[in-house]
C-alpha cells in the first residue's frame, strides 16, 4: 500500500489529535535527496583533503562516518525532526504519541538502518513499510516513532500573529477557564495539537484559521482582564 493515511491518538486533554501519516514513496524521496547532499557533500571534502595524502584518506574516512550516521540524527532531533530532504518533501519524523522526536529516539531509529538495508537498498525497511499500518521501518518500531505530513512554515500559524478578537458565544465560567489553560499552556503543545484543541471550539474552521480565532479569543479574554 503506497497511499498515505492518517494516525487518530487520544491527547491527555481527552481530544483527538489526527495525524497525516507519510507513505513509503514520499521518504523514499527524501532519502533520495538527502543522499544527494551527502554524496555532494563527501565529493566537495576528497577535493579539499585529497592533497594530504594518508592524513587526508584518514580524514575522509572519518567524515564519511559521520556523514552517514549523524547527518540523519542531528538534523532530526534538533531541527524538528527534518532532515533537509523531509523539509523539501514536508514530511517529520515525531514519536507516536505525536511528542517532537527525542535525540535518542533518532539515534535508535537510525542506528537500525543497517537492519532495515538488508539484504540490500533497503529492501526489509521498504517492506517494513509496506506491512505495518503506520508505515513504519524496523527503526521507528523499535524507537516509537512515525512519520508524518507537516505544514509549510509558509501556511503554519504564527503564536503572535492573532489579533485580540471578541467571543462569538456567550463566555461562561468554564469556558473562560478553559481558555485560560489553553493561554498557559499551549505552547507546551504542537502545532497540529494545537489546531486539534481550537477545532473543538470551532469545527467549522479549518484547522490554522480555527488555531488563528481561539487565539484571538484568548488574547482578548487576557487583555480584558487586565
Amino acid at each position: 500500500m503506497l497511499i498515505d493515511e492518517r494516525l487518530e491518538i487520544e491527547t491527555p486533554e481527552g481530544t483527538l489529535l489526527t495525524l497525516s501519516l507519510a507513505g513509503p514513496v514520499p521518504r523514499a524521496m527524501a532519502y533520495g535527496i538527502d543522499l544527494v547532499i551527502r554524496l555532494v557533500v563527501f565529493g566537495i571534502l576528497s577535493a579539499i583533503v585529497g592533497v594530504f595524502g594518508n592524513v587526508g584518506t584518514g580524514m575522509l574516512l572519518i567524515s564519511l562516518f559521520l556523514l552517514e550516521w549523524f547527518y540523519p540524527t542531528l538534523f532530526e532531533a534538533f531541527r524538528h525532526g527534518q532532515t533537509p530532504g523531509k523539509k523539501f518533501m514536508g514530511i517529520a519524523v515525531v514519536h507516536s504519541n505525536g511528542t517532537p522526536l527525542s535525540f535518542n529516539g533518532s539515534l535508535i531509529r537510525n542506528l537500525l538502518r543497517t537492519a532495515d538495508a538488508f539484504p540490500l537498498f533497503y529492501f526489509l525497511g521498504f517492506i517494513s513499510t509496506l506491512i505495518s499500518p503506520r508505515f513504519q521501518r524496523l527503526g521507528d518500531m523499535a524507537a516509537n516513532s512515525v512519520v508524518i505530513h507537516v505544514e509549510s512554515s509558509a501556511s503554519a500559524v504564527k503564536p503572535d500573529d492573532s489579533s485580540a478578537t471578541p467571543p462569538d458565544w456567550p463566555l461562561s465560567r468554564e469556558d473562560q477557564l478553559a481558555l485560560l489553560a489553553f493561554q498557559e499552556r499551549h505552547a507546551q503543545f504542537s502545532e497540529p495539537r494545537q489546531q486539534e484543541l481550537a477545532q473543538l471550539a470551532y469545527p467549522e474552521l479549518s484547522p490554522p484559521l480555527a488555531l488563528q480565532r481561539l487565539k484571538g479569543v484568548t488574547r482578548f479574554l487576557v487583555e480584558g482582564a487586565r
